[in-house]
C-alpha cells in the first residue's frame, strides 16, 4: 500500500511539474510581442475621436462625416491592439465607426467570437465588417464562417480566408510579403497587392522578423489600404 501511495504521489508530482513547465513556456511566449509605436499611441492618446471601452478601442468619425458602417478588427498574433490605431483612424475619419478589439495574450485564436458582444453597443450602424491583419485575419474569416448574417463583408490584410464563404471578401496584402500563401487567395474575386508593401505595415509595431523588405513607406501602405477599403465598402 505504502509503494502505490508513492507512486501515485510521484505521478501528481510529475504532472504538476509538466503542467508548470508548460504555461510557464506561454506564458514567457506571450511576453515577447511586437509593441505599438509612439505615432500610434499618440492617436489613442491625443484624439478627442477615440474612446476606450474595457478591452475595445473605438474610432469614431466626426460628427459631419458619420455613415451606419462599422468596422471590427482583429489585432494580428503577438501584436499589441494599439498598434492599430492609425489606420483605424483614418478609416473613421471617412465615415466607418471602427473598433479594435484586445485580444488575449494578444493572439485572436483565444477569443475568436469576440465580435459577438460588438454590435448590441452600436445601434445605430446598420451595416457591419470584420476585418483582421494576419492571425487576426485569419481568426475573424473563422468567425465569418458561423455569423454570415451579421456582416456584409470580410477585409483580411496580409491574411486568406480560412473558409469558403460566399461573404463578399476582400483581400489586401504587400507585394514584399513573402509568408503569405498565395495560391490560398486564388480564388478570391477582389483582391489588391500593394506594390513594395510588406506584411508588417499595416500595423505600427516596427519591422517584422521575417518579413520581406519593404519599399514604400509604412504611411504610404496605410494610405493605399486605407483607399481600397473605402471603395470596397462604399462601391
Amino acid at each position: 500500500m505504502k509503494r502505490k501511495t508513492k507512486r501515485i504521489r510521484i505521478a501528481i508530482i510529475v504532472t504538476v511539474s509538466l503542467f508548470l513547465l508548460i504555461f510557464g513556456g506561454f506564458y514567457i511566449y506571450t511576453l515577447d510581442y511586437y509593441r505599438a509605436d509612439q505615432e500610434a499611441k499618440d492617436v489613442i492618446e491625443l484624439s478627442d475621436n477615440v474612446e476606450i471601452d474595457n478591452k475595445l478601442t473605438i474610432f469614431y468619425p466626426n460628427n459631419d462625416n458619420q455613415t451606419n458602417v462599422g468596422l471590427i478588427f482583429y489585432p494580428g498574433g503577438k501584436v499589441e491592439a494599439a498598434a492599430y490605431a492609425p489606420l483605424l483612424e483614418s478609416l473613421a475619419q471617412n465615415g466607418i465607426t471602427c473598433v479594435l478589439i484586445e485580444m488575449p495574450f494578444n493572439l485572436a485564436v483565444f477569443n475568436i467570437n469576440a465580435a459577438d458582444k460588438i454590435y448590441n453597443e452600436f445601434p445605430d450602424i446598420t451595416s457591419w465588417y470584420i476585418s483582421g491583419h494576419s492571425l487576426g485575419g485569419a481568426m475573424a474569416s473563422s468567425y465569418v464562417d458561423k455569423h454570415r448574417s451579421k456582416l456584409d463583408g470580410l477585409i483580411l490584410l496580409g491574411a486568406y480566408p480560412i473558409n469558403d464563404s460566399e461573404l463578399p471578401t476582400l483581400v489586401i496584402y504587400g507585394g514584399e510579403d513573402v509568408n503569405l500563401d498565395l495560391t490560398k487567395i486564388a480564388n478570391v474575386k477582389d483582391k489588391i497587392e500593394i506594390t513594395g508593401g510588406n506584411h508588417a505595415y499595416f500595423g505600427n509595431y516596427g519591422e517584422q522578423a521575417g518579413d520581406g523588405r519593404a519599399s514604400i513607406t509604412r504611411t504610404e501602405q496605410q494610405a493605399i489600404t486605407v483607399q481600397a477599403i473605402i471603395e470596397f465598402i462604399f462601391r
